[in-house]
């Protein structure tokens, strides 16, 4: 090999060793007085989790399951936007416009399988929810054993106004939510407060925006303790009444409209409702893709009527693969994210042109 061979091979090597670094970088793991400090670590891209993300994250739970000197795991957010904004978008639009779908389906399949170790997680999981908590945070967070909101907390399951669904275990926490609750937030892909997504069961407790520090103080004190001790025993020292939220007393109306067979019909009851909420959440649904909203419907649904979040998952995966083929994702990514236009051209355009029972066979399990 020749000298320039030999120094371009090295510069190759050089920069791939440093993208390497960079990427791990994005996860920082410490072990402080029995807490596995875990810190998402992308904060201007609001920790938008990337695949090498997932990758890490899994490593660092395994290999902490059985380590005497974590007794309690801490998920966290770096800087001062949010937790964690979802995952990747453009690397997902990048690979259903490039045939590349079945690549990022098995990261979708990583990543859903992170979601349920930490569901199933041996020793509490704390996640600190400040900030913006979307779509792949709320994976991460959503099924955490405890789950702390502050003043700042924005959680959502944004999915349908790219044309896409909830998935990361979503439509089993929307499926959990009381009443119709689960099938409004998807199909509206409305953003929660605090005591919104304490009240849908997205949180536990609320805490002092400047709390953080002291439960990162109470927690080693805590450790020996089960998840549901340690969630008791925060809330007690730390928690606080989070402002009101809407959520709850909208019930009435959402209950009665979301009661509808499919997606055409809960628009004519909320067509027809007198609440003035009720005409804002069918514009919200009217503006969101007409196969997302439908797929989505039918995901929560199931996911309530499973009540199981290994199957919600599974579910979860079929949608996605469902969905990927159709061109409302990547025209939902361009509108929204790309592009930022905000006219995305839906096909089909209308909610009565959508086969439910189309959808039903493609995310039916075998």
């Amino acid at each position: 090999m020749g000298q320039d061979s030999m120094m371009k091979g090295r510069a190759t090597m050089t920069e791939s060793t440093e993208q390497e670094t960079a990427e791990q970088d994005h996860v920082l793991a410490d072990v402080v007085d029995g807490l596995g400090l875990l810190t998402l670590n992308r904060p201007h891209q609001i920790n938008a989790l990337t695949r090498a993300m997932v990758t890490e994250l899994t490593r660092r739970l395994g290999a902490w399951r059985e380590d005497p000197s974590v007794g309690i795991v801490v998920l966290r957010g770096a800087g001062d936007r949010g937790f964690c904004a979802g995952g990747d978008i453009l690397a997902f639009h990048t690979a259903i416009t490039t045939g590349k779908q079945h690549e990022f389906l098995s990261f979708l399949a990583e990543e859903f399988q992170l979601d349920g170790l930490i569901a199933t997680y041996p020793k509490p999981v704390v996640a600190l929810m400040e900030g913006l908590c979307m779509g792949g945070g709320v994976g991460l967070a959503g099924h955490a054993s405890v789950r702390i909101v502050t003043p700042r907390s924005a959680i959502g399951m944004p999915e349908t106004h790219i044309g896409y669904s909830p998935d990361v275990g979503g439509t089993h926490l929307l499926g959990l939510a009381p009443g119709r609750l689960g099938e409004h937030l998807a199909l509206t892909a409305s953003t929660m407060g605090a005591a919104d997504a304490i009240h849908a069961g997205f949180a536990d407790f609320f805490i002092a925006d400047d709390g953080v520090d002291d439960v990162l103080a109470a927690l080693p004190d805590l450790v020996g303790l089960p998840p549901a001790d340690v969630a008791v025993a925060l809330e007690i020292l730390l928690g606080t009444r989070a402002p009101a939220g809407q959520l709850a007393s909208d019930a009435a109306w959402i209950d009665e409209a979301y009661a509808g067979e499919d997606v055409p019909g809960i628009l004519q009851r909320l067509d027809a409702s007198a609440f003035p909420a009720a005409a804002q959440a069918a514009a919200a649904i009217r503006a969101n893709s007409p196969l997302a909203t439908q797929t989505a419907l039918q995901a929560v649904r199931a996911a309530r009527e499973d009540a199981h979040l290994p199957s919600a998952l599974a579910r979860e995966l079929r949608v996605a693969d469902f969905l990927m083929r159709h061109p409302d994702l990547p025209e939902g990514i361009r509108a929204q994210i790309i592009d930022k236009d905000r006219t995305p051209h839906w096909s089909p355009s209308d909610h009565q042109e959508v086969d439910p029972q189309q959808i039903a066979a493609a995310i039916a399990s075998a």
